[in-house]
């Protein structure tokens, strides 16, 4: 049986990535710490994908096993020999985290007598994230194994979507998944089969209309729901202001979008539409401030909201909801986010343009940091 192994036993790595591979006819090796889902995976060798819809289908994915890579890193090295595809789903700082074993299990991969490539896959939620990975992964490879890699090993960057609410039932590997998804992956040569897995030359458009449609409207919903005092994302779309506010935001994203990488604008607008209606899914119940989550991270200069707008600014195309989108995340107080406390302290002890300057690397008199500055001011004058 063809092998797979997946970084990451969490709900997207089981209710996503893993459960496509089963369903290709793969034997799945996830690699956690999570030494109670390992032994779970280990002792079932089965769970279902339940489908957040109203019809709440289960399907049965079997085939799959554990490691616990902090207890047996020698049996994870041995199943990297072994697999056609290694994939992650375990956030993009840990990448450099897990690189170390890859790299084991790639030097065993040389110096063995497996057949075929190794096809490595970054899952995560960033542009060019595999790129990332093998930089961190050929820091510990030396130079003649770095060389012999190329032939035996091919790294791929991919675009995924797929919304994986909060779980609520009581089974420890069975997974609640919306039943939309997006797998692509970005090739210039004939991939082994999988399920689900679409390939193009050049994925550049469709990671970036994912995180600047997907990944920026769901977190501007969170904050201005979390400002609106709405509990969940569905809450929060329900109500026609925040509707309104958070489509003119990834409106603005898509203008420059659609004149970056010449997509049809009909055709984006419909994609827009869809995204919403996916947020507004009633059995997803998910929590603003789940969603809303490491607020600084999300500042980032290359992440959901500052890149769009810096983007915008470029071609010269408005970011006025965008900056007002950043607002609101500034405006994301959680106490028991450990970004956001940090957050607001900054912002206690620097002021608007300064934690921008830091965080989102945005010169003080640059414009968006103007207008966010404005609108933040303009929110302090409605508490």
């Amino acid at each position: 049986m063809k092998q797979a192994v997946h970084f990451g036993a969490g709900n997207i790595g089981r209710g996503f990535i893993g459960a496509l591979f089963s369903k290709s006819g793969y034997k799945v090796t996830f690699v956690d710490v999570a030494g109670r889902i390992i032994d779970a995976l280990n002792a079932k060798k089965e769970y279902l994908v339940i489908s957040a819809d109203e019809n709440q289908t289960a399907e049965k994915i079997q085939h799959v096993s554990g490691i616990n890579s902090r207890e047996h890193p020698e049996d994870v090295v041995e199943a990297i020999k072994n697999a056609t595809y290694l994939t992650t789903a375990v956030g993009v700082k840990v990448l450099p985290v897990i690189a170390p074993l890859i790299a084991k299990g790639i030097e065993a991969r040389l110096r063995g007598s497996s057949e075929g490539k190794l096809y490595v896959i970054a899952c995560e939620n960033q542009i060019a994230a595999t790129d990332f990975l093998k930089k961190a992964v050929l820091r510990y490879l030396n130079e003649m194994d770095a060389e012999n890699m190329d032939n035996a090993v091919a790294f791929l960057n991919c675009a995924v979507d797929r919304i994986v609410p909060v779980q609520s039932h009581h089974q420890l590997l069975d997974v609640l998944v919306e039943p939309y998804y997006e797998w692509v992956v970005e090739a210039n040569e004939k991939l082994p089969e999988v399920e689900g897995m679409g390939i193009v030359a050049n994925i550049t458009p469709y990671i970036e209309r994912k995180l600047f449609t997907v990944n920026t409207g769901h977190a501007v919903t969170a904050y201005i729901g979390y400002l609106a005092g709405k509990k969940t994302i569905d809450q929060a779309l329900g109500d026609l202001d925040i509707y309104q506010a958070v489509k003119k935001t990834v409106d603005e994203t898509g203008n420059y979008l659609i004149q970056k990488f010449g997509l049809n604008r009909r055709e984006h607008e419909k994609y827009i539409s869809k995204i919403l209606e996916r947020f507004q899914n009633k059995y997803f119940k998910d929590d603003v401030t789940r969603v809303g989550r490491s607020p600084i991270r999300k500042l980032g200069p290359e992440d959901r909201l500052i890149k769009p707008a810096i983007e915008a600014k470029k071609l010269g195309l408005p970011f006025t909801h965008l900056s007002s989108a950043i607002a609101t995340c500034l405006r994301f107080d959680v106490k028991t986010d450990p970004e956001a406390v940090e957050l607001q302290k900054q912002l206690k002890e620097y002021g608007v343009r300064e934690v921008l300057h830091r965080i989102s690397k945005l010169e003080k008199d640059d414009p968006i940091t103007l207008e966010v500055a404005h609108s933040y001011e303009q929110m302090e004058m409605l508490v």
